[in-house]
């Protein structure tokens, strides 16, 4: 049984057991009808994830591994605020007329600056500091920039990375000030899991925990009943993640460099309201 579906199993049920409703507040997110979309949450959900045990994707429904691999290639390898650069059309909603999120996500990667070392971006400054001093206590990137969020098309929701090697192992802290449990989370995990592997494979290092931060956990009022669905489901063993050996440089990653071996998982939930 995957690890990482018992995990989200818990975390939903805490959320549903014990979060505190939105409901007689004023919220910002809106369902397509009008309605407000009301949430129940809990405050600082910490997950931890052990990747030299498992992949942590869930199989209690698929999640899809190419697609949320090409959004933090796009972010963290290409740097850009483009959608036009991105093959899902997941931030269609945020573009402008020029296909622009902003000054957001991959942007602020993307700014350089000076170190005592030279000139880096903070995606350079991770690769530089992991070959070059990786039992530094100070390898973190952090996009939410208060100067320009003025200019941003959506303030970032994971927004910062502390990246911590112990002995030979990559570990890594993803914060996240805000979270649609049932839409994002996995995909998230997935993500960054990936984004943890791959750092650890150019800097010849091997994978250790990612810890999962999470500021505002919640359910939307209209997820609820789609949750309690899922979590009553039985879970498959965790399929294997294989990464091509030959990629030793962050840059040359591709999406048919990742392939999950024996990967089940339950059906897909389909036609998911989203607020916005």
């Amino acid at each position: 049984m995957s690890k990482a579906d018992n995990i989200f199993i818990e975390m939903c049920r805490g959320i549903i057991n014990d979060g505190v409703s939105s409901k007689g507040e004023i919220v910002r997110a809106k369902w397509d009808d009008g309605t407000p979309a009301h949430t129940i949450k809990k405050f600082c959900v910490v997950n931890r994830y052990d990747l030299s045990e498992e992949f942590p994707i869930l199989t209690l429904r698929p999640t899809n591994l190419k697609a949320a691999i090409d959004e933090i290639l796009w972010i963290w390898q290409k740097k850009s605020n483009n959608i036009k650069e991105l093959n899902s059309h997941i931030w269609d909603s945020w573009a402008d007329e020029n296909s622009s999120i902003g000054t957001a996500y991959g942007y602020q990667l993307g700014i350089k600056d000076k170190y005592n070392e030279g000139e880096f971006d903070q995606v350079d400054r991770v690769l530089y500091d992991l070959k070059h001093n990786p039992y530094s206590r100070r390898i973190i990137t952090n996009i939410y920039n208060h100067h320009d969020l003025h200019s941003m098309n959506l303030y970032p929701c994971a927004y910062s990375m502390t990246f911590n090697v112990t002995g030979r192992k990559l570990n890594a802290i993803l914060n996240q000030r805000s979270q649609d449990i049932l839409v994002a989370n996995n995909w998230n995990v997935v993500q960054y899991a990936v984004l943890v592997h791959m750092f650890a494979q150019v800097s010849g290092l091997e994978v250790g925990e990612f810890v999962h931060v999470i500021a505002d956990a919640h359910i939307y009022d209209r997820h609820i009943p789609l949750i309690k669905e899922l979590i009553d489901r039985t879970p498959y063993p965790a399929p294997k993640l294989s990464i091509n050996p030959n990629k030793k440089d962050f840059y040359d990653f591709k999406i048919e460099d990742f392939v999950l071996e024996g990967y089940q998982s339950g059906e897909q939930i389909k036609k998911i309201p989203v607020a916005v």
